[in-house]
């Protein structure tokens, strides 16, 4: 299973919210590409970065920072936020960036994600961010009535990359993650399903690792208040 650091952008500093709460960050890092090449120094494989601002805003907004840390590092990076048009997702994959995350455009455009997963295979991947088993989109700020597993099985057939699947109520809050609700997803579906929010130890990991379907997760203010130690936890994964 990959362990993805997460690095959250807002206004121009690596954050972390609770709840997906813009009014509830704290401030990590104020040198994000700093940030990136600690998580390569202790071994991580992937990056996972996203736009927070850029997820209201519906475009990007973070890009200075994003393109900082693909200089400085030499590991592939994925990015979610404000990424709903073919344009912007030609541009960041020529930029450098290996996969693309759509959210909130897999609820109202997903055509948009079908049309890009065919011209860029393996470079796409859907974010469905859920409260209660509910979507919720444009930066977690809007709720629909459309149903997790409903939303990616209508993408099965599609060849997307992955699936990145976050808990809101657990997201930031050091709660653990929903390993039940991910795993349900994860066999759902023949997509790689990705968990994230709540991911706050090696325990976490080791019981989304035994659950033998879940591909990734992705860990952020674990990482930067020491509860998790990257290094150990990506040796104990390699096990």
């Amino acid at each position: 299973m990959i362990l993805y650091p997460a690095i959250d952008l807002k206004d121009g500093q690596a954050v972390r919210l609770v709840h997906g709460d813009m009014d509830r960050s704290t401030v990590f890092n104020d040198d994000p590409a700093a940030q990136a090449r600690s998580f390569v120094a202790a071994g991580c494989q992937w990056l996972h970065l996203v736009d927070l601002n850029g997820a209201f805003a519906g475009a990007p907004v973070n890009a200075a920072p994003v393109e900082a840390i693909l200089e400085a590092c030499n590991v592939p990076a994925q990015l979610g936020g404000g990424i709903r048009d073919m344009a912007t997702i030609e541009n960041w994959l020529d930029k450098g960036l290996a996969r693309v995350i759509l959210g909130t455009v897999a609820v109202e455009n997903p055509d948009l994600v079908r049309q890009a997963a065919k011209a860029f295979p393996g470079q796409v991947a859907v974010g469905i961010d859920a409260r209660n088993g509910r979507v919720a989109t444009k930066g977690w700020a809007e709720e629909t009535d459309v149903l997790v597993t409903d939303l990616a099985k209508s993408f099965e057939d599609d060849g997307v990359a992955a699936i990145i699947y976050t808990d809101i109520n657990r997201d930031g809050a050091m709660g653990g993650p929903n390993i039940a609700a991910t795993a349900d997803l994860a066999r759902a579906v023949q997509i790689p399903v990705i968990a994230s929010g709540g991911v706050s130890s090696l325990d976490d990991l080791i019981a989304l690792r035994d659950t033998g379907v879940i591909e990734g997760a992705i860990s952020g203010r674990a990482l930067y208040d020491g509860a998790l130690d990257l290094a150990a936890a990506l040796t104990t994964l390699s096990r």
